[in-house]
């Protein structure tokens, strides 16, 4: 179903509306971010027939540590009624070989490049961020999903001091945009968000994917040779608007601009998280069904600014309608 079809039109119409802004001071030519894993290390993706350096506005890299990982076991991937599990386990040649072999083969005029750093320890963290700083690299997304060896396995990102622990090494030694990758597998985004700013985050990336699983009835037995994976898709499109808009009642305020992701497939979707307060919007587990499908979710995007007569695409940023202050949050 179309964007025209699921939004109302308005009667002032706009046949020139900008989609273009800067993102913590790089130009992104799109609102679109193609999420990390889901289009390898960028060429991939960029060697598509019919790919435009206009339909995105940047491109997230594969997920890099320090040294090479071979990942999990199979299977690693399941698709689901409404989306998709993945338990890739960050398999990559290592930031030395990202920066000096794979770095040199983008082209950097085609659009924007973000490394996406992952670890172990905090250390890990900072050495890949470190190593990074001397590259071409645009910007770099903090993936603190990752779990901590030292801390039995809790991930970095569900404890606020130690998602600010991470941001504060990183920061120490780039001077490129960070951005941090927040998961929702916590008890409070908000607080977590909060606390990645004042570490030195540049930007907030919402959601991470959610913990699931898959099981095979007949065997008895995990789908996921990890047993458990990270469910992306159109299924946690609820989850992810509502993160948005909690971690913009943070973040807004303070001028910290959000990438929204989480189950966008069309415009109309992209549309509801830029009005939840996302600044720029991330598309993943969409390109597998549609690999094109950025250039019509701008189109959409276009087409929805003139029919509201809106200029610029900030002017939509944030925009939600809440309903009377004294109504209550209780869902019961």
């Amino acid at each position: 179903m179309t964007a025209g079809n699921r939004i109302m039109s308005n009667p002032t119409p706009n046949s020139h509306p900008s989609i273009e802004f800067d993102f913590c001071g790089l130009h992104f030519a799109s609102p679109i971010v193609l999420l990390s894993g889901c289009v390898g290390f960028g060429e991939e993706y960029t060697r598509i027939e019919g790919f435009s350096n206009r339909d995105v506005g940047a491109v997230v890299l594969k997920g890099t540590t320090r040294e090479p990982r071979l990942g999990n076991p199979a299977h690693r991937v399941y698709e689901t009624p409404m989306g998709m599990l993945n338990a890739i386990g960050l398999q990559n040649p290592g930031v030395d070989e990202v920066v000096d072999e794979i770095l040199p083969m983008l082209d950097f005029d085609e659009t924007r490049f973000i490394a996406n750093v992952c670890g172990s320890t905090i250390e890990d963290y900072a050495q890949t961020t470190r190593r990074f700083e001397d590259s071409p690299i645009d910007a770099i997304e903090i993936n603190i999903s990752c779990p901590n060896i030292k801390e039995g396995g809790v991930a970095f990102g569900n404890i606020p001091e130690m998602s600010a622990r991470v941001v504060e090494a990183c920061r120490r030694v780039t001077t490129k945009p960070i951005i941090t990758k927040l998961s929702p597998n916590q008890t409070d985004i908000r607080e977590n968000a909060r606390r990645c700013i004042e570490a030195g985050s540049d930007a907030l990336a919402v959601i991470n994917t959610v913990m699931g699983m898959a099981i095979d009835a007949e065997k008895r037995a995990p789908v996921i040779g990890n047993i458990r994976g990270g469910l992306s898709g159109p299924a946690i499109k609820p989850i992810a608007l509502l993160k948005v808009h909690e971690v913009y009642q943070v973040a807004g305020p303070l001028g910290v601009p959000i990438i929204g992701q989480g189950g966008i497939a069309d415009a109309t979707d992209a549309i509801e998280f830029l009005v939840a307060g996302a600044t720029a919007v991330g598309v993943g587990t969409g390109l597998f069904y549609d690999p094109l499908v950025c250039r019509k979710i701008n189109e959409g995007i276009v087409d929805y600014l003139g029919r509201h007569g809106i200029d610029d695409i900030k002017d939509l940023i944030g925009s939600l309608a809440l309903p009377h202050p004294t109504a209550s949050p209780a869902t019961c």
